[in-house]
């Protein structure tokens, strides 16, 4: 088996070094890192240029633009070639080992059916309640069993993605590839990962109680949608 994993990077210079060591200290055969430059504003392009040659394991995509945290993720996914390919964030707040044992139960599991996705431990009660009110509603409006819907890591294989149809480019994303495994049939296994604070550089949408206000108008939104086209 093998496994592309998709890091979108929007002004994640800080952090893009610290990605690439920790990966280096636990990476696998058969495993490749796909840094997205999401349209990044800072010198995220530049340190990527000086540093990912260092590293065999890893490549770049570049989005001239950014359009958003899905737009980039996806930009990622079409350049894999991997059996299972998958993403995560670029903030460090889901360690690269995690990504890495994500990828040992694909391989003990040894099943092409598989939706690999972490949930998340350590998390500040507010941040934990206003997961399960998401994951409350979803799972009703949708009829599906949803809740952690955007812990990391998401890995699942590459024929799951060719089917999918006008997937969203915000972080809805996470939303759409979940409900879709569940549409799918596709055997959910969720694992725990820590979720540390930030070491480097802020959040570019949970910056405060209005941020996550407008994180939820747009989830429902797409979430009435998706019921409405009943996606298949």
């Amino acid at each position: 088996m093998t496994l592309s994993i998709i890091i979108p990077c929007y002004n994640e210079a800080e952090n893009i070094p610290l990605i690439l060591e920790r990966f280096g200290a636990c990476m696998k055969p058969n495993v490749e890192v796909v840094l997205v430059n999401n349209g990044s504003t800072d010198n995220s392009r530049a340190v990527m240029d000086e540093l990912v040659p260092q590293y065999p394991f890893a490549r770049v995509v570049t989005v001239e633009k950014n359009q958003g945290y899905g737009y980039g993720i996806l930009q990622g996914l079409k350049s894999a070639k991997s059996d299972y390919i998958g993403w995560t964030h670029a903030d460090m707040q889901t360690d690269p080992k995690d990504v890495l044992k994500g990828f040992e139960i694909l391989c003990e599991k040894q099943q092409t059916n598989l939706y690999i996705k972490g949930r998340r431990k350590n998390r500040p009660l507010s941040d934990r309640f206003f997961t399960f009110g998401m994951g409350v509603y979803e799972t009703l409006l949708l009829h599906q069993k949803l809740y952690d819907i955007n812990a990391q890591p998401n890995i699942f294989p590459r024929s799951f993605f060719e089917e999918w149809q006008e997937p969203p480019y915000d972080f809805a994303l996470d939303l759409y590839a979940l409900s879709m495994a569940n549409v799918k049939n596709l055997e959910i296994i969720r694992f725990d990962v820590l979720f540390p604070e930030r070491i480097h550089g802020q959040s570019h949408w949970n910056t405060g109680f209005r941020s996550k206000m407008k994180f939820i108008k747009r989830t429902l939104d797409f979430s009435k949608k998706l019921k409405k086209a009943g996606i298949k």
